[in-house]
């Protein structure tokens, strides 16, 4: 792992398409971006903010997400989630995420992810199979 850069950015950016609709994923009954699916896209600009100081080998997993979804988008329109290194505690680190469509605030998040090394995690998950 390289040295982690407070307040480094990272934005993660799609189109509200049919399978993100809280109609679709079992959210909610109206055509609506689903409150999950915006969590993924959060979840999403934290992984790919911290990628950049993994070495080969290392991932992260997410270990906390608390988030408010304030508006409802549509159909059809563009979503990003910005997210922003806050604080960093040895392989924890957390970030402060929010996220947008075209017309503007739609939710705020914290967030955190663990640095793990890749193979040994999905060994240890592939083991509760055995």
């Amino acid at each position: 792992m390289k040295e982690i850069q407070l307040d480094t950015h990272y934005l993660s950016e799609s189109v509200v398409d049919s399978n993100m609709l809280a109609c679709t994923v079992g959210s909610g009954d109206l055509k609506v971006l689903a409150t999950p699916v915006m969590v993924a896209l959060m979840e999403n600009a934290g992984m790919n903010c911290l990628s950049q100081f993994l070495d080969d080998g290392e991932t992260s997993v997410g270990t906390a997400i608390s988030t408010t979804h304030c508006a409802a988008t549509p159909l059809g329109m563009k979503i990003k989630a910005e997210a922003k290194i806050i604080s960093i505690n040895g392989r924890q680190v957390d970030f402060e995420i929010t996220a947008y469509d075209e017309v503007g605030l739609i939710g705020k998040a914290t967030h955190s992810r663990f640095i793990v090394l890749s193979e040994k995690f999905q060994a240890k998950v592939d083991s509760k199979l055995k």
